[in-house]
């Protein structure tokens, strides 16, 4: 009965984590650009008390085996990176990527992080920055004298200068895609890390070789369903619930045992 107890405290851990997890989802409902994650599981190792097809006698063998489990784990936290709706605002300087495709930003260790955060700014340099002030890649400058900022599809960024003085195209702003981009890391400030599992990032222009396009104007907001979670979140209490259950009615027998024999 020993073992029945630590197999329901290793579903008590794990149904804690899956309840981080939702939680984590819910706090970031409104996140701009953020993907939820899911809870993985997987069984442990197995107690093989009798192999399935083994010897039972000369001339016959084992239909089925006999195993014992000792319980669950998560695995790990998957990205679910499906598309996020389209919030319109009217600012110029916000961008949605429509499809694959991730911002690049300047990390401070000068390494180069990815968001789906498009609500950018300008510095005092009139360099494009996002809320934290870390500079997107390749840099953009807005000239001083720029009337109006409009930024294609494809990524063109081009201003309308004061005084009449004409159009100007001063950037092109470029995405990234992973072969696998659920296996990104997060590390927080909506920035994302490359990894082995997610592979190199392959750089390219909004639109081109399967790369999603902008939206100027608009954000992308977090994919979380509320509603999804929610009964997610049921779920998790139903089954800590049951493992809870079965902790105390192991501890009845015991108890039982103890007092009778």
């Amino acid at each position: 009965m020993d073992a029945a107890l630590w197999i329901a405290k290793t579903g008590l851990d794990a149904q804690q984590t899956r309840m981080n997890v939702i939680s984590n989802n819910l706090a970031n409902v409104n996140t701009t650009g953020f993907k939820r994650d899911r809870a993985v599981f997987e069984d442990l190792l197995y107690q093989n008390i009798r192999q399935a097809g083994g010897q039972t006698g000369a001339d016959s063998q084992a239909a089925t085996g006999f195993q014992l489990g000792t319980g669950v784990r998560v695995l790990a936290t998957e990205k679910i990176v499906t598309q996020g709706s389209m919030q319109t605002t009217q600012n110029s300087l916000d961008l949605a990527i429509t499809g694959e495709g991730y911002f690049q930003i300047a990390q401070p260790d000068g390494t180069i992080g990815y968001t789906r955060d498009g609500s950018f700014n300008m510095d005092n340099a009139g360099q494009l920055v996002t809320g934290s002030g870390r500079l997107l890649q390749p840099a953009i400058t807005i000239p001083p004298n720029a009337a109006s900022i409009t930024i294609g599809q494809d990524g063109t960024v081009s201003v309308e200068l004061q005084a009449g003085g004409g159009a100007q195209v001063v950037g092109q702003i470029q995405i990234a895609r992973f072969v696998s981009a659920a296996g990104l890391q997060s590390i927080g400030q909506n920035i994302l890390r490359a990894t082995p599992a997610s592979g190199p990032p392959l750089v390219g222009n909004p639109g081109a070789d399967g790369a999603g396009i902008l939206m100027q104007g608009a954000l992308e907001v977090s994919n979380v369903n509320v509603v999804e979670e929610m009964v997610g979140m049921i779920e998790t209490q139903r089954a800590y619930e049951i493992n809870s259950k079965a902790i105390s009615t192991v501890d009845g027998m015991l108890q039982y045992l103890n007092n009778n024999l």
